[in-house]
């Protein structure tokens, strides 16, 4: 049992089971405390709520007498479903840099670099000049080069100047923030066929068409991310094929970073910059590769979460990051930079959020609880280094071996 708990994978894995225990643990008494201290709420609203930041996607409503009921909810797993894919995909940005020796706090930016560009390009093609298909590849690609092409920015400046990564990737957060908001400010894609929509880009299933020689937008004309089918299982949910795309996408990075040669001198050059270039290793190269693809990675999540054809962008976003990228931190650390555990830290974290969801909608309780059980489980998985110390146990000192049982030295004077 003892060696069983000394693999790294073994410790790695009840570290952040461990983490999310604790977490889930401190998010109950907190909402024990509150529900106690509150006339309106009681121990029976408290126990509901518990109910609800354990199990709250399986949460069916209340019944007929108003009782809390359980089961299967396709829309609400469906919806943590759709809502996990840019965690995913952030949480695979922050994993891969940090493997390769860098950490990306520029996700968020590279995520707003990636909005940018795939509304920009989706929404710009007239509706008929291609095939859907066509122009939705088009406007994925174009988020993904755009993220990568701004993740590149903070690793030019730690390969060629050695400026700190965290400090360009805060810098360059801000700018493309304020960037972004500016060329969505003078551009025509702000929604103004819904008379009640301000400051809102069109949707991508908006549709650019010639009218009497005025080009307007209308909506069911552009495109949309296929569901697969995905829609019957989770019926009157968001989800669709992206999902499927952040699993094959968090697979490759895995294939790539432990299985390829290209993966093993990104991560050469992470643990040892300078030993990496004595074995021959480029290493101002691999270092502006690492963002680049992390940078990928984050404009690969905005670019699905907007091109599912029923999300829109609030353009004001220099006012405040998308939490996003900065989301992806807390799955890459909880997941211990692992590529396929970030697909089940992401999942994880979409339906911590949707249970603070059902937590403001059946009982009286706020949604921001679900933030302190979050904010835990983080902030222990910051630690996670300490907790698999703690799972192994230390190693017991050797004991001196009595001196009866000690073997002889003829070297220094002992019996043949």
């Amino acid at each position: 049992m003892s060696g069983f708990l000394k693999k790294n994978g073994t410790r790695s894995v009840l570290a952040t089971i461990l983490s999310i225990l604790i977490g889930l643990i401190a998010g109950a008494i907190l909402v024990l405390i509150v529900g106690l201290t509150s006339s309106e709420i009681g121990l029976k609203g408290a126990w509901e709520g518990i109910s609800l930041i354990v199990a709250g996607t399986f949460s069916t409503g209340r019944d007929a007498v108003g009782a809390l009921s359980f089961g299967f909810n396709p829309q609400i797993v469906g919806n943590m479903l759709f809502r996990a894919v840019p965690l995913i995909l952030c949480g695979l940005s922050v994993a891969l840099a940090y493997k390769t020796g860098l950490f990306n706090i520029g996700a968020s930016g590279q995520y707003l670099a990636g909005t940018c560009a795939t509304l920009f390009v989706a929404l710009s093609i007239p509706a008929g000049a291609l095939p859907k298909f066509v122009i939705w590849l088009l406007a994925f690609l174009a988020g993904v080069l755009a993220g990568a092409l701004w993740g590149a920015i903070p690793g030019m400046l730690k390969a060629f100047l050695n400026i700190n990564e965290v400090l360009a990737c805060i810098m360059t957060n801000w700018i493309a923030a304020n960037l972004v908001t500016w060329m969505f400010d003078i551009s025509n894609l702000k929604n103004v066929v819904e008379g009640t929509k301000t400051g809102y880009i069109y949707k991508t299933t908006y549709g650019l068409v010639n009218v009497d020689g005025t080009w307007t937008y209308q909506d069911g004309l552009g495109v949309a991310t296929s569901k697969l089918g995905l829609n019957k299982l989770f019926s009157g949910s968001q989800v669709n094929a992206g999902i499927l795309i952040a699993f094959v996408i968090a697979i490759v990075v895995y294939i790539v970073l432990s299985k390829t040669t290209f993966g093993y001198e990104l991560k050469a050059c992470g643990a040892n910059r300078h030993a990496a270039r004595y074995a021959g290793i480029h290493d101002k190269r691999s270092i502006v590769y690492s963002m680049a693809i992390a940078g990928a990675l984050a404009g690969s999540a905005a670019a699905l979460y907007y091109l599912s054809g029923n999300t829109e962008l609030y353009w004001s976003v220099y006012q405040k990051l998308p939490a996003e990228g900065f989301n992806g931190i807390a799955v890459a650390m909880l997941a211990s930079c692992n590529p396929i555990a970030c697909i089940f830290t992401g999942l994880f974290m979409s339906a911590i959020n949707l249970h603070g969801l059902q937590l403001a909608n059946l009982t009286a309780y706020n949604e921001y609880i679900t933030d302190v059980i979050i904010a835990v489980i983080v902030y222990l998985s910051a630690f996670s280094l300490l907790i698999k110390t703690w799972i192994s146990g230390r190693k017991k000192a050797a004991k001196p071996k009595p001196a009866a049982d000690r073997k002889p030295n003829p070297g220094k004077g002992g019996a043949a």
